[in-house]
């Protein structure tokens, strides 16, 4: 159903650990402790992922950024790079095979002439591009990555991911990378290699080496490769990531190992210490209603129904919008209160809710004993400024 497929794209939340009822004096000691709130995903485009990998002393492909089709042309003559590569920038995957609404076919291009990039990124910046993973009328590029091209000899996959059955950080590498690595589990699953780390020792230079020469590095590559991988882990640690996941974590003819593609997925709980990270989310391709949400500490994704969700917990909420298709309804949304919720957050959610004009109905689900009373709506009192909004 819809929910598994919009959770492997990255677009929804993991549903949150709950205390039961059976835990009341936990929960009020939690409730006085500290106020839960919801976190929306921090997103981070290409360049600002490779940035981030080069200031750690990842080895990613020399880049520029451009705004304009002048500065895309002038970067790509400061590359003096054989081959180069033009990259439209926006957070949907299956850039490659899109389609410009200037016309332009592929937000992906190589060339060997500067001046051509120039003529590309013309056709870019300002269009918008649609992918398979955007709507039909696509989302609007605003910068475009110059980069030098590459060859890749031979293409491996290593990811690094908090995995809650070891308790810990995992290292995981398949000697056979650019390609769907869920694919290779299936038909090849004698191919996925893992390491546990302990998150306290930290990896160690034999679990690098061995994942190495998993991958199928050799000689002088797989101290490369296995150099490689301790810094990645930094990486990991330093900037509170969930995830990090290469693919392809490639070899070149030249002898280079080399990340050329990679997906940072970060803790939201670290924002407090993760500042300037946090400062580089690009909001600009959200809807104008789920950076609203943003803003009241809501969760929310919207749906092509006309079915309102009014909900608090993700697990619920997408238990919700199954409820509603298999009844043969359609949700017009996804939209997690959260625990902990505050009386103001139900007004606004409801304010969001009912300003969507294709709403015809609203379906309200709640966990009471996640819920502070004093937010929750049924009460005349906490009702009161929630009826200003028209149901």
């Amino acid at each position: 159903g819809w929910p598994a497929a919009a959770a492997r794209a990255g677009k929804l939340p993991c549903a949150e650990p709950r205390l039961g009822p059976q835990c009341p004096a936990l929960l009020a000691a939690r409730s006085q402790a500290f106020q839960l709130t919801s976190r929306r995903w921090l997103n981070l485009q290409e360049y600002q992922s490779k940035k981030l990998m080069s200031d750690y002393g990842v080895k990613v492909q020399r880049f520029f950024v451009a705004d304009t089709a002048n500065e895309a042309l002038e970067a790509a003559k400061r590359l003096n790079a054989k081959e180069i590569v033009l990259k439209a920038q926006i957070l949907a995957g299956g850039r490659g095979k899109g389609v410009f609404h200037s016309g332009l076919k592929g937000g992906v291009h190589l060339t060997k002439d500067p001046n051509v990039v120039g003529q590309l990124a013309k056709q870019m910046i300002g269009y918008n591009l649609a992918t398979k993973q955007t709507l039909k009328e696509g989302v609007k590029v605003h910068k475009v990555m110059v980069a030098e091209a590459l060859d890749i000899a031979r293409e491996t996959y290593l990811a690094i991911l908090m995995d809650r059955s070891c308790n810990g950080p995992v290292l995981v590498g398949s000697p056979q990378g650019g390609v769907d690595i869920e694919e290779v589990a299936a038909s090849n699953p004698e191919l996925i290699f893992k390491e546990q780390i302990d998150i306290f020792e930290g990896i160690k230079d034999s679990q690098a080496q061995r994942m190495a020469e998993n991958l199928g590095f050799l000689g002088p590559l797989k101290n490369q490769a296995a150099d490689q991988i301790k810094k990645l882990y930094n990486l990991f640690l330093k900037v509170d990531a969930t995830q990090v996941e290469v693919n392809p974590f490639g070899e070149t003819p030249e002898g280079q190992v080399v990340c050329f593609d990679a997906k940072i997925n970060f803790d939201d709980n670290a924002e407090f210490r993760q500042k300037n990270i946090f400062a580089m989310d690009d909001k600009s391709e959200n809807e104008p209603i789920e950076n609203e949400a943003a803003r009241y500490d809501l969760k929310y994704i919207g749906l092509d129904g006309n079915i309102a969700c009014f909900v608090n917990g993700a697990g619920l909420a997408m238990a919700t919008c199954d409820i509603i298709f298999l009844n043969g309804g359609k949700p017009a949304n996804f939209l997690d209160l959260g625990g902990g919720v505050k009386e103001a957050q139900v007004y606004q959610a409801f304010k969001l809710l009912t300003a969507d004009p294709k709403i015809t109905f609203l379906f309200c689900v709640c966990i009471m004993y996640i819920f502070r009373s004093s937010s929750l709506p049924y009460s005349a009192k906490n009702l009161q400024p929630c009826l200003q909004v028209s149901l």
